[in-house]
């Protein structure tokens, strides 16, 4: 089994005396681990950082082994991330949400690219947070569990659309959903496109409501928690009042 493929490093860890096996998410075969003779090194080390883009050449004997990867850096990654640290928590928190969240071996080519759209945007750092809200959902919908934003689930209007059913994951619209608003998850505005802006409160809303329906349809039946280096971006951006 041998392919070439455009990738992104979501993890790598320590494999025999120099090797690594890296997590990696390829744009045309999905999530695909493999191992990197002289991973280990500190010359390859410093770029199979998670987030660092690569060109990787595959191979394994049998389809269902672990295969070997000739891996060659593509561009600056991680490095040009180096003077702000809260893009770089950014970034090694979407990797971990995309490893965890994305099956081995299984063509997801809406995830590389939402992934590659979110690691251009950290140097934007008055939006990627925004952006980080819409790649989770974005993957969500990749795995078949997208929010219907586009109409209230109750009335069918297209207006006034203020909260999401924490069951459905459809819209509810203000005037339906104010008697149960206590039940009801926030929805921010910038989720409705042209209907919406950035406003106060909503990066934070955005964050709760797709880490809830990652956690009940994805993490959840897989027995696994929400990443950790997700909840300890959260931690940095409230500390930071950019929640």
């Amino acid at each position: 089994m041998d392919w070439e493929d455009d990738a992104f490093v979501l993890s790598a860890r320590p494999h025999g005396e120099s090797g690594a096996i890296v997590d990696l998410l390829t744009e045309e075969h999905g999530r695909f681990a493999a191992h990197v003779a002289g991973g280990g090194s500190r010359k390859v080390k410093s770029w199979l950082q998670a987030g660092a883009r690569v060109r990787a050449a595959y191979r394994a004997r049998m389809s269902d082994q672990l295969g070997s990867a000739l891996l060659e850096p593509v561009g600056e990654g991680p490095s040009a991330l180096f003077d702000d640290p809260m893009a770089l928590a950014g970034l090694a928190a979407a990797a971990a949400v995309a490893a965890g969240a994305l099956p081995e071996r299984e063509p997801h080519p809406g995830a590389y690219y939402a992934f590659d759209s979110l690691s251009s945007a950290f140097v934007l750092p008055d939006i990627w947070p925004a952006i980080f809200v819409r790649f989770e959902a974005g993957l969500l919908q990749e795995l078949g569990f997208g929010l219907d934003l586009s109409r209230c689930a109750s009335t069918g209007v297209t207006e006034e659309l203020v909260w999401v059913s924490p069951r459905t994951g459809r819209a509810v619209s203000r005037a339906a959903g104010e008697p149960f608003a206590d039940r009801l998850l926030p929805l921010p505005g910038f989720l409705l496109g042209s209907q919406g802006g950035l406003g106060e409160g909503d990066i934070r809303a955005g964050f709760d409501l797709t880490g809830h329906f990652l956690e009940q349809n994805v993490f959840g039946p897989l027995n696994k928690p929400l990443p950790p280096a997700r909840v300890w971006l959260l931690e940095r951006l409230a500390d930071a009042g950019r929640l």
